[in-house]
């Protein structure tokens, strides 16, 4: 009977025999399986990458985009097979990795097959789903690719590493600095001994608390900047929309109104001119912070600048979010187009957040002031502003 069964599965959680980095080392007995290399299986190399189109992109021992599929043309085994299909089924999972080995032992059908464990519960289910696959592939039986990569997705965002820590620990990885998580949360210990460093998402055992809880209090982190020397734009605490009124009129047209202690631009209204717009705007931004801010509305450009060291290490520009009518869809269903960008949803792995109306109060706002709403239909080529702060 051709199966493909499990000996022994050893994780190396540290520098081993095959890499510096954490991998799976899994002894399988194909059995009859020996006899029967890729290349004599009817179908199965159309039906392996029918499912996993992607495993176009792996190299395999000629060094070249479709070196593995060229190996499968000529003949290769389980063992060798399930190594690629178990790291792209992590690649696909959203676990890069592209370590991987199979070599046989002195025993026939028996193989050590090698695969790179950035988390080892998640590659222990890809190692299983990779044995599913195959053998269903082999015998010519369905399986539910898509079914599978969103359970191993599930895992991988509930189980593995935030995307500032992961980001972290890739660095140190290429810099071959042993890595070891601390919790089941985003804790980290990087390097050993009196050299270790601990990290906690993007901040590490060298962040002060005081820093970080000035950051979080806009109207503090300006007074202290302000003592240094440095320019900000002129504005106040208010507790009231009458009062946001005031000082809006004080400082002087246009004006912005946030909140004193929020993050991710949740709440901030710019570009206000109207008692109306201001007065709304506090509405909105009280409901995301304990106190709101009326500043001066500077124009130009939104940047946010990461620092690493003393030095910039990269710069984001935030870009206005419009929607540009058809003559036919509603702004709603315009809206809907736009959040099927992969870049946009609601976890910490993507970039950009999706634009909902009903919790977007600035939005709301930004169609009011063109007369606009979710249900109206702007002409064909029309471009309909919806934030001004891109997010």
């Amino acid at each position: 009977m051709k199966n493909i069964e499990f000996l022994r599965i050893l994780p190396l959680h540290g520098p081993n025999i095959w890499t510096y980095r954490p991998a799976l080392e899994v002894w399988i007995d194909i059995g009859e399986l020996e006899d029967f290399p890729s290349n004599i299986i009817p179908g199965f190399n159309e039906r392996l990458t029918g499912w996993l189109p992607s495993l176009v992109e792996h190299r395999c021992s000629y060094g070249e985009r479709g070196g593995f599929l060229q190996r499968l043309k000529e003949g290769t085994w389980p063992g060798h097979i399930m190594e690629h299909v178990t790291l792209e089924l992590q690649n696909l999972a959203g676990l890069p990795g592209g370590f991987g080995k199979a070599r046989e032992t002195s025993t026939r059908g028996v193989y050590k097959v090698v695969v790179r464990a950035r988390h080892e519960q998640v590659t222990r289910a890809a190692l299983y789903a990779g044995r599913d696959l195959v053998m269903a592939a082999i015998e010519d039986k369905p399986f539910d690719v898509d079914a599978t990569i969103e359970k191993l997705r599930d895992m991988v965002d509930s189980l593995c590493l935030g995307p500032s820590t992961a980001c972290i620990v890739d660095a140190a990885d290429e810099r071959r600095i042993p890595s070891i998580r601390l919790s089941e949360g985003n804790l980290v210990q990087l390097g050993h001994g009196c050299k270790q460093r601990r990290i906690w998402t993007a901040e590490t055992d060298q962040t002060s608390a005081i820093a970080e809880s000035i950051s979080r209090d806009k109207d503090l982190t300006k007074t202290l900047l302000q003592s240094c020397g440095v320019a900000i734009p002129e504005g106040r605490i208010v507790d009231s929309p009458a009062d946001a009124w005031e000082a809006a009129e004080d400082i002087g047209l246009p004006v912005v109104v946030k909140p004193s202690d929020a993050n991710h631009g949740r709440g901030v209204f710019i570009d206000l001119n109207t008692q109306a717009e201001v007065e709304t705007a506090y509405k909105a931004a009280l409901e995301e912070g304990s106190s709101v801010l009326v500043e001066r509305f500077i124009r130009g450009n939104e940047h946010r600048l990461l620092i690493v060291g003393g030095k910039l290490a990269a710069a984001a520009r935030g870009e206005p979010i419009f929607v540009v009518g058809d003559g036919v869809s509603t702004i709603s269903q315009l809206i809907d187009v736009v959040n099927m960008d992969p870049r946009r949803g609601d976890l910490e792995e993507h970039p950009l957040n999706p634009v909902i109306l009903d919790r977007e109060p600035a939005a709301r706002l930004e169609l009011e002031r063109q007369g606009l709403s979710a249900d109206s239909v702007p002409p064909n080529g029309k471009k309909v502003l919806l934030l001004r702060n891109g997010k």
